[in-house]
């Protein structure tokens, strides 16, 4: 039996010793080492060079809505808060011009396996709209609306129905994430975001009626005014409507950085030990409804997808989280979206204009990005079995890159006796692995592998690790 099928330990006097900011390895190195220096050509060149690789990647389109109708309070997400649905048909009209200029560059043959709009709201383009950014995708990349793919979207059920959800279908779309965040009442006046479970079933009930494969929603725990008791009917509320996963996101408190934050009261704020009371009642919540623990934040049914890709060992992570589908090349279209081409990241303009303007000079909107040294590349491979697996057969991957790991690693295996000693890791001279003890505690153990952490945990820019 793999580590991974082991149900974690919930201990919290242990998990609040560890409860500090890291990244969440979405990617490594993580967005704080993007520089200006990786520019349009060093994406060009990124591409050209996974073109011709032997086996080039399947693709992974991410494309970015900005606009949502009124503020969440809590949100660090980059959107532009209109109630003018007009100003969608100007970003389109740009966003096209980035999906034609990018598509151009991608070899035919690369089938689209993934796809997912993020915002923003991307709900916030109607379904003449959405079918105008379908078709363009169809038209620059091997888009299919059948067969064997993962296609996604994140609604806001504010603003959406079931007739709505049944035209995604049929543009493809086959995976739904609803935001929900918490049913309590009090909550919702805090954070700006009145939502009943009424609009919320609606949707999920369009979903599967209309066929999708997997609907999944989005909880966060730490919000103000949040109780044990409200959190508690929020989880019984969210077990009843029966999503195949939900992630359960620790909210991060970074007003300097989110202006919409400096709308939620401190004093409101749920204390340490509230806040971790709060996870661990979702943790046992779900796990006692059936749920399995997938790792990080997020849960799943025992027969989803997730949870049998990491008891395959094939699991991976990427901007989107967990996936089934971390072998592809993720392209990011919109503005501050982010792409993994090849060993590179790079991100386009954070902002409306910044970007537009690249697009109307007839460039591509890339701000920022880095290309991985030989180094990163090993210690994401590193972090990404931490993360998905949970355990590192060190002799193993030695073998496949060619070195002694505990040569290369010899002061980050130092760093990990820390986590062995309070019992969250264990190895010996072939595996490292994380016990049930310190599954809850992933990002903590990947961190002593992070070159670039340093004295870069004392800027506030990561979220706490719990």
């Amino acid at each position: 039996m793999r580590t991974n099928t082991i149900v974690p330990e919930f201990d919290p006097a242990l998990i609040a010793r560890y409860d500090v900011p890291g990244p969440r390895y979405t990617s490594y190195p993580t967005a704080p080492q993007f520089h200006a220096g990786f520019d349009e050509a060093a994406f060009r060149a990124q591409v050209m060079a996974s073109n011709e690789a032997a086996s080039p990647r399947p693709l992974s389109l991410y494309v970015h809505v900005p606009f949502c109708f009124s503020p969440c309070f809590y949100c660090g997400c980059t959107r532009v808060i209109t109630r003018d649905v007009t100003r969608a048909d100007h970003y389109l009209d740009v966003l096209l011009r980035e999906i034609a200029l990018t598509g151009a560059l991608f070899n035919r043959d690369r089938p689209v396996l993934q796809l997912h709009l993020g915002g923003g709201t991307p709900n916030f383009l109607d379904a003449p709209r959405m079918a105008r950014l379908v078709a363009a995708l169809e038209n620059s990349f091997a888009y299919r609306r059948g067969g064997v793919r993962e296609y996604g979207i994140e609604i806001d059920p504010r603003y959406a129905d079931s007739r709505y959800v049944r035209d995604l279908a049929a543009l493809g779309f086959n995976r739904l994430s609803v935001g929900i965040q918490d049913f309590d009442p009090e909550v919702q006046v805090a954070v700006n975001r009145i939502q009943s479970v009424v609009q919320t079933r609606e949707v999920i009930e369009g979903a599967r009626d209309a066929g999708y494969g997997s609907v999944s929603v989005d909880l966060i725990y730490g919000l103000p005014r949040q109780t044990l008791d409200g959190f508690r009917r929020t989880l019984d509320e969210v077990i009843a409507l029966g999503p195949d996963r939900v992630a359960v996101y620790g909210y991060a408190h970074l007003p300097h950085l989110f202006k919409a934050q400096q709308q939620i009261v401190d004093s409101e704020l749920p204390d340490a030990s509230t806040r971790l009371a709060l996870f661990g009642e979702a943790f046992r919540t779900l796990c006692g409804a059936g749920y399995v623990y997938v790792g990080m934040d997020h849960f799943a049914r025992a027969g989803d997808e997730l949870v049998r890709a990491q008891r395959a060992g094939t699991l991976q992570r990427n901007f989107q989280g967990y996936s089934t589908h971390g072998d592809c090349d993720i392209v990011g279209l919109g503005v501050s979206s982010i792409s993994r081409v090849g060993n590179s990241y790079s991100q386009n303009a954070r902002d409306l204009v910044g970007y537009e303007a690249a697009l109307a000079a007839g460039r591509l909107p890339v701000s920022r990005g880095i290309r991985l040294t030989n180094d990163d590349v090993l210690r994401r491979a590193v972090i990404g079995e931490l993360m998905c697996h949970g355990e590192i057969d060190m002799h193993g991957f030695g073998l496949r890159h060619g070195f002694r790991f505990d040569d290369i690693f010899a002061s980050e295996l130092e760093r990990l006796t820390p986590c062995v000693e309070d019992g969250l890791v264990t190895f010996d001279a072939h595996v490292i692995r994380v016990t049930p003890r310190g599954r809850l505690l992933l990002r903590n153990v990947a961190m002593c592998f992070d070159a670039y952490l340093g004295s870069s945990l004392d800027t506030p820019r990561y979220s706490r690790t719990i």
